[in-house]
């Protein structure tokens, strides 16, 4: 039996593209330290048991039909000889390992049916414009859906393919439910999910075994592996961390929890994890551990005696996708909303441009808690470093960046040096819409491999985002959403509704305000959140300057997250819910940009909107005058071809000119100069084309008035330099 010394879990369940990147980033520290370590994302693995030829046997073998409820559960048990004889060729189609199904799998009548069908909302015709294998893996999308439907009202209620028993952890005051739901006997996924655990134990023989649960929906599986370990291997030491934790259980003093879990950590993982080790290895007393929940004396105890920094990061080491089963990943295709397909739709690596978020005011925001507050960028060189090992590891070549928001003079330098080393890769990142974001700026991220970009509009009013201290204003949202979408960059925009003091009326000119910038082409994807009050955020510590009263409570002894508050204006925000998922649901496919928007919704005291029909196109349709601001540097995406030298000959005048081509993205223009100017700009830009180098427009211009040339700005702002905007001629 060979050793490990600790096992990384991610407990069911978070994605089916791609593994959650918590554990890859303690494994690439844990290199760094030399001690081995090994992980396993449990969600997939147990995915790819239960939706197996073996599974599905063992599942409807386990149901009789006599049991089944719903007319929909008849009709898949009636077609369960098909679902089984099937189920291979699909897993291995969506995990990418046979794209010639998609011809069979996009057949009308291939696939068995049943409700999930029946509600498809794209229409047959959009399929045409999606593309055979887009069509493929949505219908097997909803294949996979109706069996998990299936499941869930059949054999386990918890069952979900993105959480599990989220409903028990969700804010969880006490542990009452989960501790339980865990003396029930195990579920049917508990006990796919415990023996692949077990299987695990045995091979690796690990000292310590830690699971990183991000949210809800993992914390029950945690819990419930954690039970197994203890009962079945008591000489292993089991510790619990991520996000839930983080957010959650910061005032944790549940004794229960206990009988479970040796250690409960908080924030940064890194220092916590090595200690724990350390100590467990009698290398460190109990009271020197960092950040961690201990039982001591049948009482809980937060440990944080440890003097040891957490690590800066440049020295995390890289995060290591080694031991996942990066090649067995489902790839659906909800494609409702075009973000949503990036998260769900193809694996990406997962990295983080900065620890924390440079703004870190806004209100609703757990700005109080480390993983906002401690904010440190990594380097653009660091990060490429970083990228080019991760494509070596992994062989896929796009990445997410997790941060909560992307600096732009981070992104900036990294777009940069993308392009000077010729890595080709796609990626995309969570940002605020800074003003910063010029039309330059996201011309540059395009050509680095930028695809998309997500940022908060929020509210979509100027009075509630100065309340929630965003910085932004609506103006600038849309202009900056006007430079991406421009630049080929997809943007994202996350809403929110019910935010405290907001009025009926500051909710439909709201949703007016995202109608006109869909209509205008601006936005291409969004999604709408209902406020909710977090412990953490400076709405808890100041409601009365927000109008909310909090419901007064002692914080429970597990999970103290989420608070319950009252609104003093009274206002029934629930009434737009359906409402605002309705109207975006057709703005992201072109559809009702026509409609009132106080008709989307059923009460008929619902008021107009108040905001001007063109108030988004005037603000598009404003002039800017082009600036010269000598400190930008030049980089140019496009190629030259050779010169030649012309006479040209007018009314007995002559004159001598330069003649050059220049191509970009598969596009050609002639520019013609006269000769002393031309052949100066012909060799700046020689210098500088593809991107690789850049000058200084400073420098530029001094040489120019070196070389005796008259009227720098003359010639910047003529015909040829306009067009040289448009062929990949960038001023950042």
């Amino acid at each position: 039996m060979k050793q490990t010394s600790v096992l990384l879990v991610t407990p069911p369940f978070t994605q089916l593209n791609t593994p959650y990147p918590a554990t890859a980033y303690l494994k690439g520290f844990l290199n760094t330290q030399q001690i081995s370590s090994f992980q396993i994302d449990l969600g997939l693995e147990v995915t790819l048991e239960l939706f197996s030829v073996n599974g599905l046997n063992e599942l409807f073998d386990s149901i009789g039909s006599q049991q089944l409820q719903s007319e929909n559960a008849h009709r898949i048990f009636n077609q369960k000889d098909r679902y089984i004889e099937i189920i291979s060729s699909v897993i291995r189609f969506l995990q990418g390992k046979d794209p010639t199904l998609a011809y069979l799998f996009s057949q009308p009548g291939f696939l068995p049916q049943a409700a999930r069908f029946e509600v498809n909302e794209f229409p047959e015709e959009l399929f045409g414009q999606m593309g055979i294998q887009d069509k493929a893996k949505h219908l097997c999308t909803l294949f996979l859906e109706d069996l998990s439907d299936f499941i869930q009202e059949n054999k386990d209620p918890h069952f979900g393919f993105s959480r599990y028993a989220e409903q028990l952890a969700r804010s969880a005051n006490t542990f009452d439910e989960i501790a339980l739901q865990l003396k029930a006997p195990l579920s049917w996924v508990d006990g796919h999910t415990v023996t692949c655990l077990r299987r695990y134990i045995h091979e690796l023989n690990p000292k310590l075994i830690v699971f990183t649960a991000p949210f809800p929906g993992n914390i029950f599986s945690a819990f419930r592996c954690a039970q197994m370990i203890r009962h079945d291997f008591p000489g292993i030491q089991v510790a619990l961390g991520g996000g839930f934790a983080n957010t959650e259980l910061r005032q944790l003093s549940d004794v229960r929890v206990f009988d479970y879990m040796h250690f409960v950590c908080l924030d940064d993982g890194e220092i916590p994890l090595l200690n724990i080790w350390e100590y467990i290895n009698e290398q460190r007393e109990i009271w020197m551990l960092k950040r961690t929940f201990v039982l001591q004396q049948n009482k809980v105890e937060y440990i944080n005696g440890s003097l040891q920094a957490d690590v800066k990061q440049d020295k995390t080491g890289t995060p290591d996708y080694s031991d996942l089963k990066l090649k067995d990943y489902i790839s659906v295709l909800e494609i409702s909303n075009p973000m949503h397909r990036l998260w769900t739709d193809g694996r990406w690596n997962k990295l983080t441009m900065a620890h924390g978020c440079y703004w870190g005011k806004c209100t609703f925001c757990d700005i109080s808690l480390p993983y906002i507050s401690d904010y440190e960028p990594n380097t653009a060189m660091m990060l490429c470093d970083r990228m080019e090992e991760i494509i070596q590891q992994t062989g896929e070549s796009g990445f997410h960046f997790v941060d909560e928001a992307a600096p732009p003079a981070l992104m900036r330098e990294l777009a940069l040096e993308i392009i000077r080393r010729g890595l080709i890769v796609s990626w995309w990142a969570n940002i605020r819409f800074e003003k910063t974001f010029s039309r330059d700026l996201c011309h540059l991220l395009h050509a680095s491999g930028c695809v998309a970009v997500s940022g908060g509009l929020e509210v979509a009013s100027d009075r509630l985002l100065q309340l929630i201290d965003k910085g932004v204003s609506v103006e600038q949202v849309a202009l900056v959403t006007k430079n991406f979408t421009e630049a080929g960059i997809l943007v994202h925009a996350y809403l929110m509704y019910a935010y405290p003091t907001q009025t009926v009326q500051e909710t439909i000119d709201s949703l007016e305000m995202v109608r006109q910038m869909f209509a205008a082409g601006i936005l291409k994807s969004g999604f709408w959140h209902h406020f909710a009050l977090t412990v953490h955020s400076p709405i808890a510590k100041d409601p009365k300057k927000y109008g909310i009263s909090i419901d007064q409570k002692e914080a429970g002894p597990f999970a103290n997250n989420d608070l319950l508050y009252r609104n003093q204006q009274k206002v029934d925000h629930e009434q737009f819910s359906e409402g605002l998922k309705k109207s975006l649901f057709n703005y992201m496919h072109g559809l009702m940009f026509e409609k009132d928007v106080h008709l989307w919704f059923e009460s008929n005291s619902i008021p107009k909107t108040r905001i001007d029909k063109y108030y988004i196109l005037n603000i598009l349709n404003q002039e800017t005058l082009p600036q010269i601001k000598p400190g930008q540097r030049m980089i140019w995406l496009g190629q030259l071809s050779p010169y030649s030298l012309r006479v040209q000959s007018k009314k007995g005048m002559s004159r001598e000119l330069i003649e050059f081509t220049i191509r970009y993205k598969g596009r050609k223009i002639e520019i013609s100069l006269l000769k002393e100017v031309g052949l100066w700009l012909y060799e700046k830009l020689h210098a500088i084309q593809g991107g690789k180098t850049n000058a200084l427009l400073s420098d530029w211009m001094k040489d120019y008035a070196d070389q005796g040339l008259e009227d720098f700005d003359l010639f910047w702002f003529n015909k040829p330099m306009s067009q040289l905007y448009r062929f990949g001629l960038i001023a950042i």
